[in-house]
Formats: structure tokens, sequence, C-alpha cells
């Protein structure tokens, strides 16, 4: 395969892709290091990293319209999640003027004839409005809480905000007589050509004849361009965004498997599920605009649920899940390990009167693919009464069963649930058979908000149709990849689930038919073998994980750059390479490690 230039998006040519080209280790430590080199290059990032620049335009356009001059603006879905950017941004530093950082609800023209669709999804966006200066800690939250606005929501509700439609919500209230609005994006008016949106000449544009819309680009290119025109509009009826919903909850819940008719979708049913706990509707089942947004919110619910406790932070975690647990409540107590002696730590702990208020862990880890003793865990958290929730985005349902041992499940359906890496969502599962289960129950129904955007719903549902038989041939895929490494004299170490010293607490929750999915972590005798192999690796290299196609990332000095040493501490190399491995032909997939081995054997040789 071509190696994607630097900066482009993984996958090419995809507006809304959630991975970016860094194609060497150089360029990666060149992007944390801020290079121009590489930065200027980047059409896009991972996005709660990287803001996109669909984002970054509306955001200026926003502050161009309702701000000040020295003011930057950060949107979010809804005015709760604004409020709480603000709030946050505030708590940072005593001396910040709270009058300085504003929110903004911009919502429809309820004053203007707008086309029912408009009216029907949730086009409403909040804006943070602060000065300049104070844009580290806006960052920070948007990072952390996963709450801030989607590509997509953005580019189309821009759209709408361009054509006057998208107004301050406290203008509504002033009378709308001086002038004659328009009365709907010109989008909505037969064999019209819009020009009014950003960037109308360019692929982006649309172009509607009679009743089909017909644009040019890519195909993803050519399914943003339609979205409301054929997918919400006269081809396709709004409905059928619940049903799309509705369809990924049942997914998850492990009721529903492959594709469905949408224009059809059979009544739900809780009597069997790939879950392994009885009772399990898609109820209980809520989405999150992406896979850290769950866990902020899992955190959130618990502090409600159970009050201000210290948590319990159990293995090296996503880097974003700790920041979650130290910033945003009375913090937490960090296990690095995640192994036995930990536990043996947490164990007296409690014993000696300590209590906590969850404890968070991945299974496996991430990327150590470390399992936790779950079992162990299950056990303590129902003797000394602490929630405990478990992040399944590596494992996922297929091949392990981690809910029986949970209050909670979350997960990052960015990853392999959908596979395309080109689009962004998470999930949380309650268990209904938990001890909190009823308590987190009245909170969800209190407090969720639902700002999945229906964009987004519509590709993921697509995406995750065969998931099932993806995750089993990435399977297949990533042992025999795990193979030819741990044959190979210079590669030091293999990391996978299968290998590791915690198979056995893998193994007690791996379903019968499980694999040991598709993310392995390798290293080196030499970091120049390291390098060596990676440059040389023909496969896409970003950050991200789970899709479809091999993925390879210096994971570490992505990640823990700042911190190299600190995450020294827990058994994390800073030369770690990891794989997550694709649906390539394995044959193929094998060669190109092959190849990527002897380059690191030309640099031995040297």
């Amino acid at each position: 395969m071509s190696i994607i230039e630097l900066g482009e998006s993984i996958p090419a040519l995809t507006p809304h892709a959630a991975s970016v080209s860094l194609p060497t280790w150089r360029d990666n430590v060149a992007y944390e290091e801020g290079q121009e080199r590489v930065l200027s290059k980047m059409v896009t990032g991972y996005p709660r990293f990287f803001i996109h620049k669909l984002i970054v335009a509306f955001a200026e356009d926003i502050v161009k319209r309702y701000g000040s001059q020295g003011q930057q603006a950060m949107l979010f879905p809804s005015t709760k999640c604004a409020r709480r950017c603000a709030k946050f941004i505030i708590s940072r530093d005593s001396s910040i003027d709270a009058a300085a950082v504003n929110v903004l609800d911009l919502v429809l023209d309820t004053a203007v004839d707008t086309p029912e669709i408009l009216r029907k999804i949730s086009s409403t966006i909040s804006a943070v409005l602060f000065p300049g200066e104070l844009f580290p800690y806006a960052k920070q939250y948007w990072q952390h809480s996963g709450d801030g606005v989607s590509s997509r929501r953005a580019e189309f509700c821009h759209t709408i905000f361009l054509e006057g439609l998208l107004v301050d919500q406290e203008s509504i209230r002033v009378a709308h007589n001086e002038y004659q609005k328009p009365k709907g994006p010109k989008r909505y008016q037969r064999g019209s050509v819009d020009k009014t949106t950003p960037n109308a000449q360019s692929k982006h544009a649309i172009q509607v004849e009679s009743d089909v819309g017909i644009t040019n680009g890519t195909s993803e290119t050519r399914e943003c361009s339609q979205f409301v025109e054929e997918r919400f509009g006269r081809n396709l009826d709004v409905s059928f965004v619940n049903n799309a919903q509705s369809a990924i909850r049942r997914r998850i819940a492990g009721s529903l498997i492959g594709d469905v008719d949408l224009g059809s979708l059979p009544s739900p049913t809780t009597r069997t599920n790939l879950r392994g706990v009885s009772n399990l509707s898609e109820d209980d089942v809520y989405l999150y605009p992406c896979g850290m947004n769950s866990i902020f919110h899992a955190h959130r619910a618990f502090l409600e649920a159970r009050g201000p406790l210290k948590s319990i932070s159990f293995g090296f975690p996503y880097v974003d899940t700790l920041k979650i647990l130290e910033k945003f409540g009375p913090g937490c107590i960090f296990y690095g390990n995640g192994s036995s002696e930990d536990l043996d730590d947490l164990e007296e702990r409690l014993k000696a009167g300590e209590r906590f208020l969850a404890l968070f862990c991945e299974f496996p880890g991430n990327p150590m693919l470390k399992s936790p003793d779950l079992k162990r865990i299950r056990g303590l958290a129902d003797k000394y009464d602490f929630g405990v929730v478990v992040d399944e985005t590596i494992g996922n349902f297929i091949n392990v069963h981690v809910l029986p041992h949970a209050d909670m499940v979350v997960s990052s359906l960015t990853k392999i649930f959908s596979g395309e890496c080109n689009v962004m969502g998470g999930s949380t599962i309650l268990n209904p058979q938990g001890k909190y289960y009823q308590t987190l129950k009245s909170i969800k129904e209190r407090e969720y908000e639902n700002n999945y955007w229906a964009e987004d719903i519509i590709f993921m549902e697509r995406n995750s149709r065969h998931f099932v038989s993806h995750i089993e041939r990435i399977n297949e895929n990533a042992e025999a990849i795990c193979n030819v490494l741990r044959e190979h004299p210079l590669v030091k170490d293999v990391y996978y689930p299968k290998y590791n010293s915690t198979r056995c607490f893998y193994d007690d929750c791996r379903t019968e038919n499980g694999g040991y999915g598709g993310l392995l972590s390798l290293t080196f005798h030499t970091k120049a073998q390291a390098i060596a192999f990676f440059d040389r690796i023909e496969t896409a290299k970003g950050p991200s994980l789970g899709t479809n196609f091999t993925l390879t990332s210096p994971y570490v000095v992505l990640a823990h750059f700042m911190e190299l040493d600190w995450a020294a501490q827990f058994g994390v190399p800073a030369d770690l390479i990891r794989m997550s491995v694709g649906l390539e032909d394995m044959e193929d997939l094998k060669g190109r490690v092959e190849s990527a081995l002897k380059a690191a054997e030309a640099v031995s040789q040297a």
C-alpha cells in the first residue's frame, strides 16, 4: 500500500476522519514538539486533541458576530455542556474574571418559517466566549470531557447560522418585523445551487436537481453533503434516525447482530443477549458523542449517586481517563501497574476504613494489554461498597464478558464498533443486576442529554452492521502477527492478552468463541531498531485504534511525550510501538511486518 502523506486524514480524503497520518517517528516527535513543519500540513487530527477546522471556522464566525476583539469561542451541543466548560475555565485560576467568560446559546429562529426537518433534529449550538489567553483551559475541558461538538454538527449548523436561521436565543424575544428573513436554506429549494455554504464551490458543494442530490468528491463527502436532502429529506424520513439509534443500542446490548431494515425495526427484546447478564435492555444503553464523554459522564453519575468520594484508577489508563478522575471531583488514587500487589494494597486501605467512589479500569489496558482481576475487584466492591466502571473498548463484548463484573461498562464506539475511522461515538451500559442500578438509572433519566448528532448516528449505524465478523477476522490476523513478531530475535517483547502474565484474568471473562482482540504492542532491543521498523512498515500510521485497516503508532511518544519518565515507572517504555491490526489479507500483512523487521535488521548490522 502507498503511505498516506504527512498530515493527510486517515482514511485518506475523508472530511471527518478520526485519525491523521504521521508516517515517520520523526514526524510524531515533531508533532508533539509543535513544529510548524508538521502542524502546517495537518488537514485534521484526532478529534479531541485537534479541533477540526470546520469547528474553528464556525467558532470564528460566532465571535465576529457576537463577540469582541481578542475573544475566542469553544462550541458545545447544549447549554449544560457549555456551562460546565465555563465553570471549569473559571475554576482553573482565582484571578480569572468570571464576567469575562460567557455562554451564548444559538437556537433556531422561531420567527422564521424553517423547514420541519430542522425542527426535528437538535440543531442548537452553545458557545463559550472567553479572552484568548484562557484558551488552554477551554482546550483542557474540550479534550478531557469529550463534550464538544462533532465536526459534522458544526458543518451543518454553521451553514444555517450563515443563512440566518440559527440565532442568539436572547434575540428571539425581540420582534422580527424590521425585514423579511429567508424562508429556509437554499438547499431545500428545488433546482437550486447553494452558494451560501462555506466552500460551496469545492468538493463539499451541493447541487440539487429535482428530487435527487448530485455531488462531487469522495463517497463520504457525497453522503455528508446529501445529509439533509436525502437522508433526512424527501428520500428518508427523520424517524429513521431514531431507529438507527435504537439499532446501535441493541447491538451494544447484544440483542441485535448484523444488518437490519431501519424502516421496520422489530420490537425490542430483553430475553436474549450476548452480554451474559439477564434482563438487559436497550434502555440501559446510553449513547454519547465520543468514548471519553461516556467515561466523563459515568464519573459524574457516580459522584451524583454516592457523593464526593475519591475514585480508584486501576491499571495504566488512557491518558484522559486519569485526568477526568483527578480534575473533576475530589481526585483519585492511582494504581498504575494494575497488579495483584496493587489489589493487596487497596484491600488493606479498605480494611483500614478508607472508602471510595468507584474503581475505573480498562479490560484489557492500553497499551500494555494487561487484564485486571475483575473477579477479585468485584468481590472487593461488593464487600466494601464501591462502584466498578470497566472500559471494554479494546476487549469488546464479542471476545469478553465484563458486564457481569461491572456496574457500568463504557466504550469508545469510534474504535472497533465502527471500524471505519470516520465517525466518533461512545456508550455506557448500566448493569441491571448491579447494586447501584436503580440509583444510577434515576440519575440518567433525570440528567442524561442525548447530544449525539443525527448524522453521526447514521454513519455509526451503517458502520457497525458487520462488526462481529470483522472482530473475528481481526482476532485471527492479530494472533498471526504476534507469532511473526515473537519469533524474531530483535523483538524484545510482544504485549498481547494471550501472551501476558495476566492471561488468566482475561480468560476468566473470555466468551466461548472469543479471541484476544486486534491490539498488540512491541518493543525492540534498541531505539534505532524501533524507529527503523516503524518508518518502514507499510500501514496507516496515526492515532486511534480498532480500525478495519492496520494502524501503527509510537503510542507512548504520542500519548505521554511530556511525561515519558512517569510512564516508565509503570513499565511503559518510551520506544513502544502499538499496532491495531485490521482486516487485510493475512499473508499480505505478514509480508509487510517481515519487510519492516528486515529494516530493523539492517540498522543492527550497520
